[in-house]
């Protein structure tokens, strides 16, 4: 499998410094994300607000999602690194690691200059996140490593297969999602395969604690994705809108619609126990 990923690679990969029209001033007529995905669509406030306040906070939420995805594109190339240091370097895998690091690195990079021509500013996630980030590719491995990869993969990918397509979003942002969706279905094959792989030789203990790990993960990405801060840089009030997006039942069914599939897989993995669900349905993943 890692040699077609790899031939994949090479006929059909982009450079965002070429591919992204990056020149041409941003144009505020166009939302940052399909509006249908903003935290606060469907609810009162979102009625009450001016189509250009609802195209500056999309696009000011879509500046967090790629933050957070920086975040976590982060921790992911430490957690192959670590899992492939010292291993056969001529083997298939190997080199197919360092290719998906190396596209990480691309998407980064992407992301960054994306969020900055948004006019947003550095979104992170708070403190405590940061240093369980920084715990969790340290202690990670395993199973528990390429399903924590495969979930901050598939919940971007629903969202962003959405977004490429929508007129309405900048098409700038609509070229990146494009990038990131082609490039990141042949990381999500392997994250799958390697899931698979690695649980093969897992007992009963194992595969609970890393059922464990990989929903507390799921759960932390999911709780950064739109930062608080994006409210007030969209000129809203902050706690209403907090308050109201929490409560957003429109947001929370587009979660669970984006993730079913991938309910789907972790469960036949053996990856839903009841103390994950738990956690999942936090993050309302299901």
């Amino acid at each position: 499998m890692t040699r077609r990923l790899l031939d994949s690679a090479e006929t059909l990969s982009y450079d965002p410094v070429q591919e992204v029209d990056w020149d041409t001033p941003l144009d505020t007529d166009h939302h940052g994300a399909s509006p249908e995905w903003s935290t606060l669509y469907g609810t009162p406030y979102w009625a009450e607000m001016t189509p250009e306040q609802q195209r500056e906070l999309t696009r000011q939420e879509a500046a967090s999602v790629a933050s957070t995805g920086i975040w976590f594109e982060m921790i992911l190339q430490q957690l192959m690194l670590r899992d492939f240091y010292g291993k056969d370097q001529t083997d298939p895998a190997f080199q197919w690691a360092l290719t998906e690091i190396a596209d990480e690195c691309r998407h980064s990079i992407m992301f960054a200059r994306g969020a900055a021509k948004l006019r947003a500013p550095a979104y992170r996630p708070r403190r405590l996140v940061l240093e369980l980030g920084r715990l969790f590719k340290t202690i990670a491995y395993g199973e528990s490593a390429y399903a924590a990869i495969l979930v901050a993969e598939e919940v971007l990918d629903v969202m962003q297969r959405d977004w490429m397509r929508d007129e309405r979003v900048a098409p700038f942002v609509r070229t990146i999602n494009n990038i990131h969706v082609v490039e990141e279905s042949r990381h999500m094959k392997f994250a799958r395969a390697e899931t698979k792989r690695r649980l093969a030789a897992s007992g009963r203990l194992r595969r609970r604690i890393s059922a464990l790990g990989t929903s507390i993960a799921a759960y932390f990405i999911i709780d950064s994705m739109v930062s608080p801060s994006v409210y007030a840089n969209a000129g809203l009030d902050v706690r209403r809108a907090v308050r109201e997006a929490k409560a957003n039942e429109h947001h929370k069914s587009m979660l669970r619609s984006s993730c079913a599939g991938l309910m789907e897989f972790l469960a036949s993995a053996g990856l839903l126990t009841r103390e994950a669900t738990w956690f999942y349905r936090r993050a309302n993943l299901v």
